[in-house]
């Protein structure tokens, strides 16, 4: 855009990124996130920040592994219950294909232990049923699941279908075979209905389980969300794939929050990985929507969609085991908060 002051940055091979304030905002809201997190896990009492559209509107938080869905599943999917690499994906995919605990918890109240060597199709598929009638969805809002073709009219039962032919083709122990995190992407990828975004998002679930052990710097891919954010970011990516503008981006961290003067609160002691920075890409454009109106994505959404209301409550954090990571025990719930400093609003920093 004319008139918007472009920052150059050199990130190897040749290349210069084009920067616009977007990326500037990008680091400030991803530090302001993480900070919400933090008090959040401390059990301070709310506010947690003085910023009106993070007080207001919902966002994932800087960490995938941090959020609500995927906390549940690692603690209460992948590691409870058998290990063999068998019943890990079937709990795994079973439980991500619908991502909503609610349909998970149904599940389980109704036919007990889930798992691959007590599932009857008809006997999931009868729950499942049960919960459309009722006029609840069996499906997170967060992903738009495709339906894979096996002839059925009711796309819950369809996905059944499918994760029994993944179950049936020996999937699960390709995958423990595999040799990379890119491996496993590719094995999901050529399933019915899995385009790329599920798959790696998949791919990264597996991941946290025994089933699979790969760094989370090894692979990305850029979501729908991610690649709004940088066209809002970048106004020249010099010729880099989206992918590769994150995995710079994620080697940067550490810099860019030193030259904005930012501290940033790592998940004790892990570094934002190529997953969460891709995350952070798809939340900074919504973020912008509010704060950089004047940058526009491929969706041309204007407007933040869900909303927030902050409620104390306990959030205990439990991570892979093999990450080894400690997180600090909660305070009681309603626990005093320290004041909130008063900070301007993100794009007032960036001007």
């Amino acid at each position: 855009m004319s008139g918007i002051s472009l920052r150059s940055i050199a990130v190897g091979g040749g290349r210069v990124l084009r920067a616009t304030p977007v990326f500037d905002t990008y680091w400030r809201f991803a530090c302001a996130r993480q900070e919400v997190f933090h008090k959040r896990v401390l059990g301070e009492s709310p506010p947690w920040t003085n910023d009106p559209i993070l007080g207001a509107h919902r966002f994932t938080n800087a960490y995938r592994s941090a959020d609500r869905v995927s906390q549940y599943l690692i603690r209460n999917v992948l590691y409870a219950g058998d290990q063999t690499h068998d019943e890990v994906f079937f709990r795994c995919l079973l439980f991500k294909i619908f991502n909503r605990i609610e349909t998970w918890e149904h599940l389980e109240a109704n036919l007990g232990e889930l798992s691959w060597k007590r599932y009857r199709f008809e006997h999931c598929a009868d729950v499942l049923d049960s919960i459309r009638a009722s006029g609840t969805s069996v499906y997170s809002c967060a992903y738009i699941m495709p339906s894979p073709q096996f002839g059925d009219p009711r796309k819950h039962r369809n996905h059944l279908r499918l994760l029994e032919r993944m179950m049936k083709n020996g999937l699960p122990r390709k995958v423990a075979s595999a040799s990379s995190l890119e491996s496993v992407y590719r094995l999901l990828l050529d399933c019915p209905s899995l385009g790329p975004f599920l798959a790696f998002q998949f791919a990264i679930d597996l991941n946290y389980s025994t089933v699979c052990n790969f760094s989370e710097m090894d692979f990305v891919v850029a979501g729908p969300g991610a690649r709004d954010g940088i066209k809002k970011c970048f106004a020249d990516v010099a010729g880099l794939s989206n992918e590769g503008v994150i995995r710079a981006v994620t080697e940067r961290a550490a810099d860019e929050c030193a030259r904005l003067g930012l501290q940033f609160k790592d998940l004790w002691g892990r570094s934002l990985q190529l997953i969460d920075c891709q995350n952070l890409f798809c939340e900074v454009d919504k973020y912008a929507r509010v704060v950089h109106p004047e940058y526009s994505g491929a969706s041309g959404r204007t407007k933040i969609k869900q909303k927030f209301s902050a409620v104390s409550r306990s959030v205990p954090q439990w991570y892979p085991p093999k990450w080894n990571i400690v997180p600090p025990v909660s305070k009681p719930v309603g626990a005093k908060s320290r004041q909130l400093t008063q900070l301007p609003l993100l794009r007032a920093a960036t001007a």
